[in-house]
C-alpha cells in the first residue's frame, strides 16, 4: 500500500496545499489528507514528490527542509498505522485510517496514540485494581515519578513523546537524561527502566502501540548499595536524647525508634492502632503487599512508644519525616563524615557527607535487621518478623559497620592460649 504527496493546485503561481494520498486497492479508492503545509508549485519536485532545493544554507533551503520534515510525519504515521492494524489483524479501511489521522494530527478526543493520556489511563487502572495483580501505593508513586521524568525529557528535547518514537534512539536519550540531568544511580535507573517497560508491555497488549523495540531495552545491572545502619548503642543514644523542647522532632524521633524496634516500614508503623495489638504483638497487613500478614512481638522500646502516645501515634507524611529525621540526628550530633560511592552509568561518583544527611525512614528497618543479625538471631526468625520471603533481598538490608567487622575478626580469631613469642 503505497503513499505519496501531491499539490492541490499544481499549476497555480501562488501557494498550494500539500496533500498526502494513499491508494486502497480493496476499496478502489484513495485516501487524500491535507498536511496543512503550503509551497509554491515552482518549488515542488514533481518526480520525487517533495520540495526541491533541500540542500544548502539559504533561507529557501531551510524552509524546504522544514516542510519536508513536517510532511514526512504523515507518511511515517501512515506506515506505522498500517503495520499496527496488520499486527492486530484488524480490517484496514480508509475510514479507520482517516480517523487515526484525525486523532494524531487534528488532536481529536481519541486516546490510542496520545502517550501521556495512555500513561494516565494505565496508572488509574492500577490504582483501581483490587485483583491479585494489584500494585502497591509505593509502586503507583514510582510510576507517577517516572511520568514526571518523561515530561522533563520531552521539554528538554523539544519534541513530543509518542509511541512511534519509542526506539533505541529514544531509549539512549532517556538513559542519558536520567544519568546526566537527574544523576540517578544504576539501581534507580534500573527500576525506572523496568517501570517504563512494564507500561509499554501493557500498551502493546491493549493495542495502544504496535512497536516492540522496547523489548530489547536492557536495564543497567543492579549495584550493591552502601546505605548505613545504626548500632544498638546509636539507637539508644537517639532514644535517650532529650527533645522535650522541640515537640515536632520528639515525635519524629519516637516514630523512628518504633521503626528500629519493630523492623516495620514507615507506611506500616505510622498507622498502628490499639486494636492492632493482639496477644502482646503488633498484627497488621503489610501496606506494600496486602497478601502479607505481619506479627511483631512487642519489646521494651516499641511498647514504651505506643503507650507514650496512648496508641494514637503522630501523623506525618513520609516526605516530611525524611526531612525532620535528619534534623533530629544533626541536633544529637551524628555528624561524622561518611563516604558514599554512587555508580552513574559507567562513572563512579564519590561523595562525602555528614552521617545525619544519610538518615531516612528506611534506616530504621535496615538498622533493625542489622542489630538482630549482629545479635546472632537466625535469619528465618528475623524474616518472619519483617515479612521477607526472599533471602537475597533480605540480606541487602544487613549493613555491618567497621566496628562490627573488627569485633567479629577479634572474636573469631582470638587465641585462647598465650600468644606466640616473636623471635628476632
Amino acid at each position: 500500500m503505497k503513499s505519496t504527496f501531491n499539490l492541490k493546485k499544481s499549476n497555480k503561481s501562488n501557494l498550494s496545499l500539500i496533500l498526502f494520498s494513499a491508494y486502497f486497492k480493496e476499496e478502489d479508492r484513495k485516501l487524500v489528507y491535507s498536511t496543512g503545509e503550503l509551497i509554491n508549485p515552482n518549488e515542488w519536485d514533481k518526480v520525487n514528490k517533495q520540495p526541491n532545493n533541500l540542500n544548502g544554507r539559504t533561507k529557501e533551503a531551510e524552509n524546504h527542509r522544514t516542510i519536508n520534515t513536517q510532511i514526512k510525519r504523515y507518511s511515517a504515521f501512515f506506515n506505522d498505522t498500517i503495520a499496527k492494524y496488520k499486527l492486530a489483524q484488524r480490517e484496514i479501511t480508509i475510514a479507520e485510517v482517516r480517523s487515526e489521522f484525525d486523532k494524531e494530527f487534528k488532536k481529536t478526543s481519541g486516546i490510542s496514540n496520545k502517550f501521556f493520556q495512555v500513561y494516565d489511563k494505565y496508572v488509574n487502572e492500577k490504582k483501581n485494581d483490587y485483583s491479585d495483580e494489584a500494585v502497591s501505593i509505593t509502586t503507583i508513586r514510582r510510576f507517577k515519578y517516572n511520568k514526571k521524568i518523561l515530561i522533563e525529557l520531552e521539554e528538554k528535547r523539544k519534541k513530543k513523546i509518542s509511541f512511534n518514537q519509542i526506539n533505541k534512539t529514544f531509549y539512549n536519550e532517556f538513559l542519558k537524561f536520567c544519568i546526566e540531568e537527574k544523576r540517578h544511580s544504576s539501581n534507580t535507573l534500573r527500576r525506572n527502566v523496568g517501570l517504563l517497560k512494564t507500561f509499554l508491555y501493557w500498551s502493546l497488549e491493549n493495542n495502544h502501540t504496535y512497536k516492540v523495540d522496547f523489548q530489547k531495552f536492557k536495564a543497567p545491572k543492579a549495584q550493591p548499595t552502601d546505605e548505613i545502619a545504626l548500632t544498638q548503642s546509636d539507637i539508644d543514644k537517639v532514644f535517650e536524647f532529650d527533645l522535650s523542647k522541640n515537640i515536632k522532632l520528639e515525635r519524629v524521633r519516637d516514630l523512628f525508634i518504633l521503626g528500629c524496634s519493630t523492623g516495620l516500614r514507615i507506611s506500616n508503623y505510622s498507622k498502628i492502632r490499639k486494636q492492632d495489638i493482639v496477644n502482646d504483638s503488633i498484627q497488621v497487613r503489610d501496606e506494600k503487599n496486602k497478601d502479607k500478614s505481619l506479627s511483631i512481638p512487642l519489646n521494651d522500646y516499641s511498647k514504651y512508644i505506643l503507650e507514650k502516645y496512648n496508641f494514637q501515634l503522630p501523623k506525618i507524611s513520609t516526605q516530611k519525616f525524611n526531612v525532620y529525621i535528619k534534623d533530629v540526628f544533626k541536633i544529637i550530633g551524628f555528624d561524622t563524615p561518611i563516604k558514599k560511592e554512587l555508580k552513574i552509568g559507567k562513572e563512579i561518583i564519590e561523595t562525602i557527607s555528614p552521617m545525619y544527611e544519610r538518615i531516612s525512614s528506611h534506616t530504621a528497618r535496615r538498622s533493625f535487621i542489622t542489630v538482630m543479625k549482629n545479635n546472632k538471631v537466625p535469619d528465618k526468625l528475623i524474616m518472619k518478623i519483617t515479612g521477607h520471603k526472599n533471602l537475597e533481598v533480605f540480606n541487602k538490608y544487613y549493613k555491618p559497620n567497621e566496628v562490627d567487622k573488627a569485633d567479629a575478626m577479634k572474636t573469631v580469631w582470638k587465641r585462647t592460649n598465650a600468644p606466640l613469642a616473636i623471635t628476632k
